[in-house]
């Protein structure tokens, strides 16, 4: 990612460049194609409202203008009386937002449960309706009765969380692999 930091209205040290170079790096866990970064910081000062105040409040604002590949730039402008508190709540923002995109495109195309099972429920239905019968081959080795050492080894050749098998004694017996990496039967 390639991130231009500006400065208006000041002198821009080495230490800032470094914090918001730090901020920034958090954003690449996203896995987002960050073109580049653009970040303006600029100091304002400005005079009570008041008549006859002549006290001055200054703050500090910091514009983040991120680009995306194959999508729009996001921007975002924070104001605060704290450089570095700036800098935090703006890049939280920005966090927030390349957060919630990542989740939009990466849960876009999944399929959840309940939509696999309604759409297998209108196949069969379908299926049903023309006459049609539809042949569903089955593995005979499933049905076999195996060694637990032997459906051990299928779960381990296998992506799978738990093996459902018939063991010797005619018994329906499931082997599941646990957190710690141990293997558990029932």
């Amino acid at each position: 990612m390639h991130i231009i930091i500006t400065s208006r209205h000041f002198e821009l040290t080495d230490s800032i460049k470094d914090y918001i170079c730090h901020l920034a790096e958090g954003l690449e866990k996203y896995n987002l194609d960050i073109l580049n970064m653009r970040v303006v910081i600029s100091h304002q000062e400005k005079r009570g409202s008041k008549k006859g105040e002549k006290k001055k409040k200054h703050f500090w604002t910091i514009d983040l203008s991120v680009s995306l590949a194959h999508t729009n730039t996001v921007v975002i402008s924070q104001n605060d009386k704290d450089l570095y508190a700036a800098a935090d709540l703006a890049m939280g923002r920005m966090h927030k937002i390349l957060r919630r995109y990542h989740d939009k495109i990466n849960y876009k195309h999944t399929i959840p449960s309940e939509a696999i099972m309604a759409n297998a429920i209108l196949r069969d239905e379908a299926l049903a309706h023309k006459g049609e019968d539809e042949i569903v081959p089955m593995d005979f080795d499933l049905h076999k009765p195996l060694d637990i050492e032997d459906a051990l080894e299928r779960l381990k050749g296998s992506s799978q969380q738990f093996f459902i098998f018939n063991d010797k004694d005619s018994k329906m017996r499931v082997i599941y692999k646990r957190i710690d990496g141990k293997y558990g039967l029932y």
